[in-house]
């Protein structure tokens, strides 16, 4: 009975806590448990270099990076279990959190640098050399990390309960599911078979469409040809779980922002400028809007209005959160023996000392300067010193927006917050007297720099949620991460340049859309074309007009920001969470019911995120089997609702078993 007490999450590990209630994570504070040592150290070092690999290449094909977390933690539990190790989940949890590396350092790299090598073949100039890409990629993530530890207090220990961590929750489930065993864990495994067969064959084979979309049905189409309107909701059972884990209130508003793009903003613009061609801040845009698809409305003005909304919402909370940032400013250099000592006695409230984050943190953007100054804008003191001070202030203040978009929905509008910056870093060296080909070079590294910062910092989030749920020791996790994003930088940089001698990045091969976008916004911004100010405005006045309603303002932006096929889901997989909980006059059913539910969300996630990193290892050996023709057949869309349909049912029979 001890034994399956030390390995049961407790009651009220998702829930707010009540007045005075403390939260006992599942290894005690006051006991040590194995952590960091040789096997879980090489372990996460060889996770951190095969999804690295991986990542960079789908990314860079289809422009979606997977999050590694929760497939290296089904790994972590298989090769513990294959050894027989006793007491491994704090080292499962260090495998794990430094492994998760690869996905982050992925995005931050391949979202803004392989830009780089596509303006390279119009300005010879530029050069993408692999120390550019390795420095850019690990003074980023060294950055993101000593930005957010003085806040993991804050998001992980004292705003327990209030945010819904979907990733966190999904992986913590795989990881204590593979100390408690046997029955315990079937419920887990048998969704994630479920879930990860169901999105395997659809990403692998093809069997159906991923997306249902109106366009199935005539007037459908010709909605969305004349109107502009269009619906979409992706099939795949891995959102759907994540829809069931952020819940219904969070899906609700992410929806609503969604909605109001889709089906406002964009039939909006159609109806009052249906003949002009708006592309003052783009001129790559030739068409009329009232000749684009709803997709090309969004993907022109849309998302950009997104983008405002994103960088209003963050620049809202980091001033509702500026006690918080004062005080982890104010904290920097204290001694941490001065603090006091029932924290340092717990175990599970060690955090790196202050003093080292300090001494770091100089030390890293010091050497963030050299690199600048040397490699970047070749000996140009006020160059290197105003995109250090840009990097540094950005980087910083951004850190508790990704923090807080991940504890939400699990996702960071990474590339979004990483578009702004480049924009504000191209106006400002501009400003200064960089242009051309030289001031594109270096505002794509001083991005590089952000978008690998912003993307560590939420990342790591995750596994210090995961840890503070378990109860290893945060200090360790701080400590080992680095290592894991020196690895994850290593790798990205030789993998992106064997890439770009395979295909070329700008024959167009591998789409790396991110990339694409950041080069077609930088170039007229770096030859004197204005960035669309109006757009940003607009959502950014949204923004304030939620937060003056009490609207979770960056819920509503990421909304506006993500694609509809992706939001729906999510309103999808509330709604059934809803509707689960709800279903019995008995509270403990109904809670009972519920844990059972985001164990199978937890499964589908965790199935249809290591199916997604075969899917693409199967790609990457050239094993594509998708009929292009049939996915195109409007019969290969209803199959996918009728098979979601199915999956959906699955789902709520599951949770009264």
């Amino acid at each position: 009975m001890e034994e399956k007490k030390q390995v049961q999450l407790p009651e009220n590990a998702f829930r707010e806590l009540k007045e005075g209630e403390e939260y006992e994570p599942v290894m005690s504070p006051r006991k040590e448990y194995p952590e960091v040592n040789v096997w879980s150290v090489t372990w996460g070092i060889l996770m951190a270099v095969l999804f690295s690999a991986a990542a960079a290449y789908l990314g860079l094909k289809v422009g979606q990076v997977f999050e590694a977390a929760i497939p290296i933690a089904i790994i972590a539990v298989g090769v513990s279990a294959a050894a027989k190790r006793s007491k491994a989940l704090g080292e499962n949890v260090i495998i794990q959190s430094i492994g998760a590396c690869s996905g982050s350092v992925v995005a931050g790299a391949i979202f803004t640098l392989p830009a780089i090598y596509i303006l390279q073949a119009k300005y010879p100039e530029m050069t993408a050399s692999f120390m550019n890409i390795f420095l850019a990629s690990l003074l980023g993530g060294i950055l993101g990390i000593l930005f957010l530890i003085p806040f993991r207090k804050y998001f992980v220990k004292d705003m327990h309960g209030k945010y819904p961590f979907p990733e966190a929750t999904a992986t913590t489930q795989v990881l204590i599911s593979g100390e408690k065993g046997g029955s315990q864990a079937k419920p887990l495994l048998i969704a994630g078979i479920v879930g990860g067969l169901y999105d395997f064959i659809v990403a692998t084979f093809g069997w159906w469409n991923e997306n249902f979309t109106t366009r199935v049905i005539g007037w459908g189409q010709q909605l969305a040809d004349n109107a502009k309107l269009v619906f979409k909701v992706n099939t795949g059972a891995a959102v759907l779980g994540l829809g069931y884990i952020i819940g219904l209130k969070y899906a609700f508003v992410i929806c609503l922002g969604s909605l109001a793009v889709w089906w406002i903003i964009v039939p909006g613009m159609a109806l009052l400028f249906p003949n002009d061609v708006l592309n003052m801040w783009d001129p790559s845009i030739t068409t009329a809007i009232g000749d684009m698809t709803p997709e090309q409305i969004f993907k022109s003005y849309g998302k950009s209005i997104g983008i405002g909304g994103i960088a209003m919402a963050g620049i809202i909370g980091i001033w509702k959160s500026r006690n918080i940032i004062v005080n982890a400013v104010k904290g920097i250099g204290k001694n941490p023996a001065a603090e006091t000592a029932k924290v340092q006695d717990l175990r599970t409230d060690r955090d790196l000392p202050m003093k080292i984050i300090s001494i770091g943190t100089i030390l890293t953007v010091i050497i963030t300067f050299l690199f600048f100054y040397f490699g970047v804008f070749k000996g140009n003191i006020l160059y290197a010193a105003v995109g250090i001070l840009l990097v540094g202030f950005i980087a910083f203040l951004f850190t508790t927006v990704a923090a807080n978009a991940i504890a939400i929905v699990g996702s960071n509008p990474v590339s979004g917050m990483t578009l702004m910056t480049l924009i504000l870093a191209s106006v400002v060296m501009v400003a200064v007297g960089l242009n051309g080909p030289g001031g594109m070079l270096a505002a794509l590294v001083m991005g590089g720099v952000v978008c690998t910062a912003l993307s560590v910092a939420g990342s790591f989030i995750t596994d210090l949620k995961i840890g503070y749920w378990l109860g290893t020791t945060p200090k360790k996790q701080e400590q080992w991460k680095f290592l894991g994003v020196l690895v994850s930088a290593a790798t990205v940089g030789g993998v992106m340049m064997l890439l770009n001698q395979t295909y070329n990045f700008a024959s167009g091969e591998l789409a790396a859309p991110q990339a694409n976008a950041m080069a077609a916004v930088i170039e007229p911004l770096m030859s004197g074309v204005g960035a669309p100010w109006l757009l940003y405005g607009i959502g950014a006045l949204i923004a304030i007009v939620l937060t003056w309603f009490k609207v979770p303002a960056l819920a509503f932006a990421l909304g506006m920001f993500i694609p509809l096929e992706l939001n729906i889901p999510l309103l999808i997989g509330g709604a059934v969470n809803w509707f689960v909980t709800t279903r019995s006059k008995d509270k403990k059913v109904n809670d009972e019911r519920g844990e059972k539910g985001t164990l199978i969300a937890s499964g589908f996630i965790a199935g249809g995120a290591l199916m997604g990193v075969i899917s693409a290892l199967l790609r990457f050996i050239g094993f594509n089997p998708i009929n292009e023709t049939w996915l195109a057949n409007p019969l290969s869309e209803a199959l996918s609702l009728a098979a979601y349909l199915l999956l959906i049912t699955y789902f709520i029979r599951a949770t009264r078993k």
